[in-house]
């Protein structure tokens, strides 16, 4: 009987490990994209590093970079994973769908995302929209949500990009007429229109002193947008969504020191879809994160 070698004990969850640190360069962000423990990913490169023999990943108190050694063997393992991803699914067996939540409009960096995710995982992406601010997400409509505005508790995630904010008016409105930038703080003299469920616009934002009055509601965005063509008030939207919708009634005002709309990507605390992080990490690896959309005037 041959002798056990150092590398017979090497486990695939070592390998997945150190591959996804190679991915981030961070074993913070390798341990949440995997969701599990720094301290327990930390330790599954080091056991790596023992049983290959050498040293995969130069670790300073700032960064984290790879080896000659670590950089050759990411190149070779990444492919061997996604293949042995691949071959673990049984033959005959119906392809993994991972449902994708989003309540108005998907940012543009999901297309080359959710490319680059179907063909590392050979999964389907399914869209799931909703009219609910996390899309449906922790009422298991969805497994992965695009959420614009801060996560509350219960789910975490990643930030994907800023965008900004525009004003938009009914186009006979008086309100900023001939106007096509205006200032953030000049919005407080007008009624605002605000859709309750999935806007990020509320008279909160302005300073508590200089508010813009609440003139109505909306439960969703096309009663949101009837009600500002009406010209019951002024609304505000992040701008590619205020642009998505066409309306021959509507006109848009580039905002100046508006605050911008932050778009994160989340999923549960609990129980998560076993592709979401997943889905996630390539968020990272394609660098489509912390992007910056443009407004146009």
């Amino acid at each position: 009987m041959n002798p056990l070698r150092p590398i017979d004990a090497v486990e695939l969850r070592q390998l997945r490990g150190f591959l996804a640190v190679a991915d981030e360069l961070s074993f913070t962000h390798a341990a949440s994209a995997l969701g599990v423990g720094q301290p327990a990913l930390t330790r599954a490169v080091r056991s790596l590093e023992e049983a290959l023999g050498t040293r995969l990943l130069d670790r300073t108190t700032r960064r984290v970079e790879l080896t000659d050694a670590g950089r050759r063997l990411r190149d070779e393992l990444a492919p061997l994973l996604v293949r042995l991803d691949a071959a673990l699914l049984a033959p005959g067996a119906e392809r993994p769908v991972l449902r994708l939540g989003f309540t108005s409009l998907l940012p543009e960096v999901c297309g080359p995302l959710t490319t680059a995710f179907k063909a590392a995982t050979g999964a389907l992406v399914r869209l799931v929209r909703r009219d609910d601010p996390l899309a449906g997400l922790t009422a298991g409509a969805c497994d992965v949500a695009v959420v614009r505005g801060e996560l509350p508790e219960g789910v975490r995630g990643r930030k994907l990009l800023d965008e900004p904010r525009v004003a938009v008016l009914a186009r006979g409105s008086r309100a900023l007429a001939g106007r096509r930038v205006v200032d953030w703080a000049e919005l407080a003299a007008y009624p605002l229109v605000v859709n309750t469920v999935t806007g990020t616009t509320r008279p909160e934002l302005w300073p508590a002193d200089r508010r813009p009055r609440l003139a109505c509601t909306a439960d969703n965005v096309d009663e949101w947008l009837e009600a500002v063509a009406a010209d019951h008030g002024v609304g505000v939207a992040p701008e590619p969504v205020a642009r998505r919708y066409a309306h021959p009634g509507l006109r848009y005002v580039r905002l100046k020191n508006a605050p911008s709309v932050a778009v994160h990507l989340a999923v549960p605390v609990r129980d998560p879809h076993p592709l979401a992080d997943r889905y996630l990490a390539t968020a990272t690896a394609t660098a489509v994160v912390t992007a910056t959309a443009t407004a146009t005037a």
